[in-house]
C-alpha cells in the first residue's frame, strides 16, 4: 500500500463503555475519535448495532450516528451494521432517509441477518427475530425499494424517498456474500471476530457478482483487528483490552472494558488461548511498521477494495493515536 495506491481505510467502533465510564463519556469519545479518523483521512466511520449489553453503547445505532455525523463533516458515517431482523424495513428505512437529509451523501447502511442476542431478546423487542431472519433477503428489497421512492402496500416512507442512503450487505459466512453478489451491492465481511469463511465468501461474491443500477461490478470490503503504537509490545500490551472483552464474551461473561494487563496471554486456558488466536489471525498489531506490513499481506491476500478497522483498548486516546499512527504508516512510500 504506496500513497499512490493506498487501499481505503475506514473505522468500526463499538463504542466500549468502560469500566468505571458511562455511557455519556464513550458517546463523547466516540465522537472525538471520529473527528481524529475524519482528519486523518479514514474514508468511513461505522457504528454496530448491539443490544443488552452493558460495555457496548451504540444500541441505538441510528441516534448515534447522528451524533457522529453532527460532529464531523465529510466523513461518510454507517451502520456496521444495522440487524435488520430486529426491525422492519419501513422503520428502518425512515431513520437512515432521515440521516441522509440531514448529512447529504455521507450515508452507509450495512445490513446484516443475525440478531446479536438471545431469545430475551426477542422479547424485549416484541418480536420473531428467528421468523424475520428467514426473510432478511425479501426485507433488503424492500428497504431498497423505500429508498427508489415506491410506496408499498399503499403506504409510503416520504423521509426515505430518493434518499441517497449507500446499502452494504454485512456478513459472516457465505450468505450474505451470495447475497450481496445477486442485489449488487458491496459486501463487507467481519472477519475481525469470525475470520473462518473469509477466502470462500470473497470468493463467492466475486465469481456470483450481477451488476446492478447500485454498482457495475464487485465491491468488497474485509475487517481487521488493528493496534498500533510505538512499539510491538506496547501495542499488544493495549490490544489486551480488546482480548479480555473477547474471552468475556465468547465465554458468557461480557462487560466493560478493562484496563489493559501485561502477559494477559500467558493468564488463559488453553482453550480460552485457542478461541483467542482464531480470532487474532486477522489481526495487525504492533509498531506502525508491523501495522504497514500486517494490512499489506492483509490486502495481498484478500484483494480487498477496503478495508475496515476494529479494536479498542481503555483508554481513547490511545485508540486515537492507534488511528493516527496506522494512516501514517501507510501513507509513507514503499
Amino acid at each position: 500500500m504506496t500513497s499512490r495506491a493506498m487501499t481505503p481505510l475506514s473505522v468500526l467502533d463499538l463504542i466500549p463503555v468502560r469500566e468505571g465510564g458511562s455511557v455519556a463519556e464513550s458517546l463523547t469519545e466516540a465522537a472525538k475519535t471520529a473527528q481524529v479518523a475524519e482528519r486523518a483521512g479514514y474514508a468511513r466511520y461505522w457504528v454496530a448495532e448491539h443490544h443488552g449489553m452493558d460495555g457496548i453503547a451504540g444500541g441505538a445505532t441510528s441516534v448515534v450516528l447522528a451524533h457522529i455525523g453532527a460532529a464531523t463533516s465529510k466523513i461518510r458515517i454507517g451502520a456496521g451494521g444495522i440487524m435488520l431482523p430486529n426491525h422492519t424495513p419501513y422503520v428502518i428505512a425512515e431513520q437512515f432517509g432521515t440521516l441522509d437529509a440531514m448529512f447529504p451523501g455521507r450515508v452507509d447502511l450495512g445490513l446484516g441477518r443475525a440478531p446479536g442476542a438471545d431469545g430475551r431478546l426477542a422479547y424485549a423487542l416484541r418480536k420473531d427475530i428467528r421468523q424475520a431472519s428467514e426473510v432478511f433477503p425479501q426485507d433488503v428489497v424492500e428497504l431498497r425499494a423505500r429508498f427508489e421512492g415506491q410506496a408499498l402496500h399503499g403506504v409510503a416512507a416520504p423521509q426515505a424517498a430518493g434518499a441517497k442512503v449507500e446499502m452494504w450487505i454485512l456478513g459472516s459466512s457465505t450468505f450474505g456474500a451470495q447475497l450481496a453478489a445477486m442485489l449488487g451491492l458491496p459486501y463487507a465481511f467481519a472477519s475481525h471476530f469470525a475470520p473462518a469463511q473469509l477466502d470462500q465468501a470473497a470468493a463467492i461474491y466475486r465469481e456470483r457478482f450481477e451488476p446492478s443500477e447500485t454498482l457495475d461490478k464487485p465491491h468488497f470490503m474485509a475487517a481487521i483487528n488493528v493496534m498500533a503504537a510505538d512499539t510491538d509490545e506496547e501495542a499488544w500490551y493495549l490490544a489486551s483490552t480488546n482480548d479480555q472483552a473477547f474471552v468475556a464474551l465468547r465465554s458468557g461473561t461480557p462487560g466493560r472494558a478493562k484496563p489493559p494487563i501485561r502477559g494477559y496471554r500467558e493468564t488463559l486456558r488453553p482453550h480460552e488461548l485457542a478461541m483467542l488466536d482464531q480470532m487474532r489471525s486477522v489481526s495487525a498489531i504492533g509498531s506502525p511498521e508491523t501495522v504497514r506490513a500486517g494490512l499489506e499481506a492483509f490486502v495481498r491476500r484478500t484483494q480487498a477494495d477496503e478495508l475496515i478497522l476494529s479494536g479498542s483498548t481503555y483508554d481513547p486516546e490511545a485508540m486515537r493515536r492507534s488511528l493516527q499512527l496506522t494512516m501514517d504508516a501507510v501513507r509513507q512510500p514503499a
